[in-house]
């Protein structure tokens, strides 16, 4: 099988490699990451300077992954003081939030395209003793070498989803070998357990240890974040605001629509729109415009010196603002749900003590909805016309709005530790070494 994806990766290459060079060249995506990747680094003390044991190298794809592994290697970091801590990152999103999220690391890198002789480069530079992929982000080569090498794989935070199992299970004969010699899966639910031991993993290696996104959310609020976020944007705690997060083509349209009555029930309502994919601040804006909306300002103005004077929307076309975004909302709706994408993260929204709206796409957070359902603080919706009538419902009784997010901020710190137990995990596959 190893044999056969390597036979077809010049393929997908010959496919793949027009694509990304325009985007490269068109948005400026890509350069930073490009020569990192296949194991090109300009600063060669990036390497040199890994001492220290145990060395755990832990990969997080992008954003959300980050805010997953950063409680983790927090937890490693207070238990192996002296360890060598690697986090690897995919998107330059990803390591931008890794930067700044996860200062515990002794070295943030870009993962290795899963080309042989570059992962053969960068695991020799690296030598882990364990590799700590997260969010089930598995790669044929860089497994397969990691086998052969003696490097314990320790799944944590994994995650299957609807989405993804239907895909993996249309190749199950590939993926069973490769979760067959993973060493330790720490699995997010019942759910996510049950579907990985379907798709070839081993049961006696599986377990149920929780989201370590929880930990990650409950220690990240603060009332001095909120200060920033509220002087940054010119927007005074307490003043009506409505945050549409993590939207995706089609919703910023319905966003809008709702905007519009909620000024009918108070002019003072401010909207923050904060699409999922940045680079469609343009077209996001384009569209608020032709929606008859011209006071518009966009944060990633704010780097030629443009603050903000009274603009009812605020878009963020910015990487690490939506979560302290959420901060300053009255009402919330959280984007992917209303257009088939599966959801996006509700609970960085709840972690505020908000109620959570969303559409019926939630495929992706099945666990997390069930979470903030069961404590009063997520709501599901339709369509646009029901997101406007729940919202307006929740703003004619304040004390109601305000009791069931505080039911949800509560469930979010009962249900943290998971870092703790995923760092167990990690440390009893360090002790067999």
């Amino acid at each position: 099988m190893i044999f056969l994806y390597n036979l077809l990766l010049p393929l997908a290459a010959l496919v793949g490699l027009p694509y990304y060079a325009v985007r490269m060249v068109l948005t400026g995506k890509y350069r930073k990451s490009l020569g990192p990747k296949l194991g090109f680094y300009p600063d060669s003390k990036v390497f040199s300077g890994l001492g220290g044991s145990p060395r755990i190298w832990m990969h997080a794809v992008s954003v959300g992954e980050v805010t997953a592994a950063a409680p983790v290697m927090a937890e490693l970091r207070t238990r192996y003081p002296r360890a060598c801590l690697v986090l690897s990152t995919s998107t330059e999103t990803g390591r931008e939030m890794a930067d700044r999220l996860v200062t515990e690391a002794t070295a943030h890198i870009y993962y290795p395209l899963d080309l042989p002789f570059v992962v053969a480069r960068m695991l020799r530079r690296v030598r882990p003793d364990v590799f700590v992929p997260t969010e089930t982000e598995l790669w044929p080569n860089f497994l397969t070498q990691c086998r052969a090498r003696g490097v314990q794989v320790v799944l944590v935070n994994g995650r299957i989803s609807p989405r993804s199992f239907r895909r993996y299970g249309r190749t199950r004969f590939f993926w069973k070998g490769l979760l067959e010699g993973l060493d330790g899966l720490g699995m997010i639910s019942e759910t996510d357990a049950r579907r990985v031991q379907e798709l070839g993993a081993l049961r006696e290696k599986v377990q149920v240890l929780g989201n370590a996104k929880y930990d990650s959310l409950a220690s990240r609020t603060s009332d001095d974040l909120r200060a920033e976020i509220s002087r940054k944007l010119d927007i005074r705690p307490g003043s009506p605001v409505f945050v549409a997060g993590s939207t995706h083509e089609g919703e910023e349209a319905a966003c809008l629509a709702v905007y519009r009555r909620l000024l009918e029930v108070d002019p003072e309502f401010q909207l923050i729109l904060v699409p999922r994919h940045i680079e469609r601040g343009d077209a996001v804006a384009d569209l608020v415009r032709q929606a008859g909306f011209k006071d518009i300002f966009r944060v990633s103005e704010m780097g030629g010196g443009r603050r903000r004077k009274g603009n009812r929307i605020v878009i963020v076309d910015v990487i690490g603002e939506l979560f302290k975004a959420y901060s300053l909302a009255t009402v919330v709706y959280c984007g992917g749900s209303l257009v088939p994408r599966g959801g996006q993260n509700i609970l960085e929204a709840a972690a505020w003590g908000k109620v959570v709206l969303y559409g019926p796409s939630m495929e992706d957070f099945e666990g997390e909805k069930a979470l903030l359902e069961e404590a009063g603080a997520g709501i599901s919706v339709a369509d646009e016309e029901e997101l406007l009538a729940r919202m307006l419902s929740l703003l004619a009784d304040p004390e109601q709005l305000k009791r069931r997010g505080e039911q949800g901020r509560l469930a979010i710190a009962a249900n943290a530790g998971a870092a703790r137990r995923y760092a167990d995990l990690i440390g009893r596959h360090l002790a067999v070494r």
